[in-house]
């Protein structure tokens, strides 16, 4: 069966910081795959690789027929870890100004959305300003604005992280309902165990490698662990690397408006740590 998103060789680089190195994927239809890994791992850049944010340094990153997935991201919907919705509009004109840039009729957009509102009892909330809302009222509105235009993949960034509980487990039955329905999610997570709980096949990547591939009964068998939390350890007993952002420098202009909007004393204090 033709994969629905496919990676051949990618690497991916920013200066001479080497993020992804030589990554080789095959990704089809309703599956939930997990990526596991630490802070710095590369998920996150992986995830910009594959809905098409990043373009590789090298290699392809493509969809069905082969087609760039830079050039196809009506198929993509995505919930990056910082959900950038704006506060002043309420949660459905959030919605449907995204769905509008996809050119998705209002009425269909809305029925798609009440319909996973109602799974994420938030329904009675679309119409409140998101100023007010909590982290896991947010997430949740990002994740129906992903899927208002009726993507074929879902990226998602860490979408329980800081969440409570009952918020978090309502976020992984929506996952689980999707793969019912036949759709196909790639969930990046730190968590092993909620990986486990939501995921068929768990990609680890460390320091910009796939260590592993497979389902969690494979990496058992692979590792001779009885856990994943052990398998894990045992697959990147490597030194993990830095996260990217702390090697890099502010830019010219970064600095220059820094020294013009911070107050004298609390510029000095901060350039002394």
């Amino acid at each position: 069966m033709e994969p629905l998103l496919k990676l051949t060789n990618v690497k991916k680089s920013f200066g001479d910081i080497h993020a992804i190195e030589q990554v080789n994927l095959d990704i089809h239809k309703q599956s939930v795959i997990g990526l596991v890994g630490g802070n710095g791992a590369g998920k996150t850049t992986l995830l910009r690789l594959m809905s098409g944010v990043y373009r590789p340094t090298s290699g392809s990153v493509e969809l069905e027929n082969n087609r760039p997935v830079s050039e196809m991201r009506s198929v993509l919907g995505v919930v990056p870890e910082s959900t950038g919705l704006y506060s002043k509009l309420t949660a459905w004109e959030n919605i449907r100004y995204h769905s509008r840039l996809h050119g998705i009729d209002d009425q269909l957009a809305w029925d798609r959305t009440y319909r996973f509102a109602k799974l994420l009892d938030i329904e009675q909330s679309l119409h409140r300003y998101t100023e007010g809302f909590s982290r896991g009222m947010k997430q949740k509105t990002a994740l129906l604005r992903a899927l208002a235009h009726g993507p074929q993949i879902l990226l998602l960034d860490e979408p329980t992280g800081g969440l409570d509980v009952t918020s978090a487990r309502t976020v992984r039955q929506l996952v689980r309902k999707l793969k019912e329905e036949g759709g196909t999610v790639i969930y990046s997570t730190h968590h092993l165990a909620e990986a486990q709980q939501v995921c068929d096949r768990i990609i680890i990547v460390h320091n910009g490698f796939i260590q592993a591939d497979g389902t969690p009964e494979e990496l058992l068998s692979l590792t001779g662990t009885e856990s994943l939390e052990e398998a894990y350890v045992s697959l990147t007993s490597e030194t993990a690397r830095p996260r990217m952002e702390e090697n890099e420098q502010p830019s010219k202009m970064s600095r220059i408006w820094r020294r013009l909007f911070t107050p004298k004393k609390q510029l000095e204090v901060n350039e002394d740590e």
